[in-house]
């Protein structure tokens, strides 16, 4: 897996609704009831059941989506004593809950810092560019849409999943889609793990799309330990969907600057224009 850490394509404008999501992610994330036990590394029970009931008002729950079956018990944050020792307590849920709406709140939620920062990097990276060619209004319609679709993508294949569905990485796959699409040939600094990290720059087209093969690959299960834990459909959906969005706008779009220096070890002709 490759980490992209800087794409050579400037943007014409500040990408105030990139840095916007960057930080409600962040702020709702350092928010969130129970998480800084997981943030300092271990995490008492009521911190846990704190979390367990946070994120099971909040998050998009797949069954709860396609067939609006609503759970009978949830957690509701404190603790107390079974048949089999302390746990957490679950009764009838206090509060109405929106299906529809939790696909939206779910964007916002991260389970650890290494989710929230492995996001917020890609959608810096990428998301600067894409808002530019949009516009800030265009851009975040974009966002929430690729969003959704994701949410209810994954939703359709795991209709009878009772697992919180959390993480923005679904409208960020979008984002990557509509990425590869406007800006194929433009330059991403990444770091390749072999024995020590190398940097290379690579073109968009094959950072991006290697990206989304692996996606492909751990959807299906292949080659992946937690792949019941990371919904890789998800990022896939987002990704097409992101594609199709961005390809209307492929027209037009001009093309990011060719950097000067070494291309895949080689050093790159110089290219004179009129």
């Amino acid at each position: 897996m490759v980490i992209p850490v800087h794409d050579v394509n400037p943007v014409r404008g500040t990408p105030w609704v990139t840095y916007a999501l960057i930080a409600a992610n962040v702020l709702v994330f350092v928010s969130t009831p129970g998480i800084a036990g997981s943030v300092a590394g271990g995490s008492d029970l009521a911190q846990l059941c704190h979390l367990q009931a946070f994120m099971d008002h909040y998050a998009a729950v797949p069954r709860e989506l396609i067939h609006h079956q609503l759970p009978r018990l949830v957690p509701t944050g404190a603790v107390g004593i079974g048949p089999h020792g302390p746990g957490c307590v679950v009764a009838p849920a206090g509060y109405d809950k929106s299906p529809e709406l939790s696909v939206f709140t779910a964007m916002f939620l991260h389970g650890s810092w290494l989710h929230l920062l492995g996001n917020m990097l890609f959608l810096l990276i990428f998301g600067n560019n894409v808002e530019d060619r949009m516009g800030h209004v265009r851009y975040l319609l974009f966002y929430v849409v690729c969003g959704y679709a994701a949410g209810y993508g994954f939703a359709l294949l795991n209709d009878g999943s009772g697992d919180p569905l959390i993480g923005a990485s679904g409208a960020i796959a979008g984002v990557l889609g509509a990425y590869l699409v406007l800006f194929p040939r433009a330059r991403v600094w990444v770091l390749v793990p072999f024995l020590i990290f190398l940097p290379l720059r690579l073109p968009a087209w094959l950072v991006l799309g290697f990206w989304f093969a692996l996606q492909a690959v751990y959807s299906s299960g292949q080659g992946v330990s937690d792949a019941g834990t990371v919904a890789y459909a998800a990022h896939v959906v987002g990704f097409v969907v992101g594609m199709l969005l961005g390809l209307p706008l492929r027209p037009g779009t001009p093309p990011p600057p060719e950097p000067p220096g070494l291309l895949f070890g080689r050093q790159a002709r110089p290219r004179h224009t009129w």
